[in-house]
């Protein structure tokens, strides 16, 4: 039983994912603990827990990122398990180890797992050794710019400089001649020192073969105690700004049936070479014009953009990654039906994409069949500046990819936020936009409709 290896479980997050994990944790009848900071009291989800703990100011250093203070509210209200959510403290293996040293279930993968995938070039090595298809690059960490321009060289041009560690996109440029390259280096120097507590003279940077025009695709994939790894379909999540998401869909209107099997594939065998227990993310980078793909990063956790998923093949990613981390093989038979867009609804300019918080005066979601919104705010919230500006996630499912974008375009209309910025004008005008609408687009899409 659930309730006897789980109950209660602490979400250690905030916001929609964790609102969204309360209602799949309350439903299996398990008790569900929040932890929030000062900034976020008035928020849904902390409400809608059954629980909630304090555990600190609004700097997420201070709070949502002090993995000390969140096992003392685990240990304080009785918790059994923990769930990470996305960010925060979700990819910290050393902090998975200290919920299970302390006799808590992780409802994650395995903390080696953590570590190994959260190394981008030791993934990539273990990848490539695993035979999923890697684009050119560096082998070993790159410390300084001569042996960066040196690997470009060997490379050749253009190449995607980016953090060894982390996620996200951050710290991530493309470089098409030692100029940028020079530009590119010190950028992702800049984020490894403040992201991944690399020294300034010795940042670990990564260098891969940059493909042109490349859509951004990724395999969603679930490791059961059993030892199998099973494929539950591909999102597409090529609508970008700064190299970050902003839409995504599933499926990838880009890719052929062959090559969807083959990228399934992939993934599967690069679950199977980390031993992958519970829900990942493979990403990849699709050449569409060959039709051919390189693998990216594993994100060993759940994903933002993970409804899409739902709503295609009808599971609750939450509630497996629950049952999994029970000890629990459920049998899956996911066959994926009609088209489902997820748009990232956030608290920003909607043509230069700065964050642009302040008080919510009107909240109105959009309801009807097809039309799923995961929201973290409601009227008379505050969107701060402390955390990132995802106020919600606008979801919508069709028979077809026409049937999803019709949809699409009635709920962001329908969607009503007054008081902070907010990007579903560009929502709108994304669903109007000629490449967007035929499918034939790439991530360079959102700069080309910000030229």
């Amino acid at each position: 039983m659930l309730t006897e290896t789980l109950g209660p479980v602490l979400i250690a997050n905030r916001g929609e994912i964790a609102r969204r994990i309360i209602r799949t944790v309350k439903r299996l009848g398990l008790r569900a603990i929040a932890v929030h900071s000062e900034a976020d009291a008035d928020l849904p989800f902390v409400r809608e827990a059954d629980e909630a703990v304090l555990i600190g100011p609004a700097n997420p250093a201070q709070s949502y990122l002090d993995a000390a203070k969140v096992l003392e509210a685990a240990r304080a209200t009785g918790a059994r398990a923990v769930h990470p959510g996305y960010g925060f403290l979700a990819e910290n293996a050393a902090f998975a180890r200290a919920v299970i040293d302390a006799g808590m279930v992780w409802i994650g993968p395995a903390p080696e797992a953590i570590d190994r995938m959260g190394d981008k070039i030791n993934a990539r090595n273990l990848m490539e050794a695993a035979g999923v298809p890697v684009a050119a690059g560096t082998r070993e960490p790159v410390t300084d710019l001569s042996l960066a321009l040196k690997a470009a060289e060997s490379i050749g041009y253009p190449v995607m400089v980016k953090t060894a560690g982390g996620g996200g996109g951050i710290g991530m440029s493309v470089a098409h001649d030692d100029e940028g390259l020079a530009k590119a280096y010190e950028q992702a120097a800049r984020a490894a020192s403040r992201f991944s507590g690399d020294a300034l003279d010795g940042p670990a940077v990564l260098l891969e073969r940059y493909i042109e025009r490349a859509r951004h695709v990724e395999v969603q994939i679930l490791g059961l105690p059993d030892g199998r790894v099973v494929a539950l379909g591909e999102r597409d999540c090529s609508v970008q700004r700064r190299h970050q998401k902003v839409v995504e869909e599933s499926p990838s209107p880009g890719i052929t049936p062959e090559l969807r099997e083959r990228m399934l594939a992939g993934a599967v065998r690069a679950g199977e070479a980390v031993g992958y227990l519970g829900a990942g993310t493979v990403e990849c980078l699709v050449d569409a014009g060959k039709q051919d793909f390189v693998f990216l990063e594993m994100n060993t956790r759940l994903q933002v953009e993970h409804p899409v998923t739902e709503l295609v093949t009808g599971l609750d990613l939450v509630e497996l990654q629950l049952r999994v981390a029970a000890g629990e093989s459920p049998v899956i038979d996911a066959q994926p039906t009609g088209h489902a867009i997820e748009f990232r609804v956030y608290a920003e300019d909607p043509k230069r994409f700065f964050p642009g918080p302040g008080k919510i005066t009107a909240w109105e979601e959009p309801v009807g069949d097809g039309v799923r919104v995961d929201s973290g705010y409601a009227a008379g919230n505050t969107v701060t500046p402390f955390y990132d500006p995802l106020v919600a996630k606008l979801c919508v499912h069709g028979a077809s990819r026409a049937d999803a974008l019709e949809k699409g375009r009635k709920a962001v209309d329908a969607f009503v936020i007054e008081g902070p910025k907010n990007n579903l004008p560009f929502c709108a005008e994304l669903l109007e936009n000629a490449e967007f609408v035929t499918g034939d687009y790439d991530t360079g899409l959102v700069a080309r409709m910000r030229a």
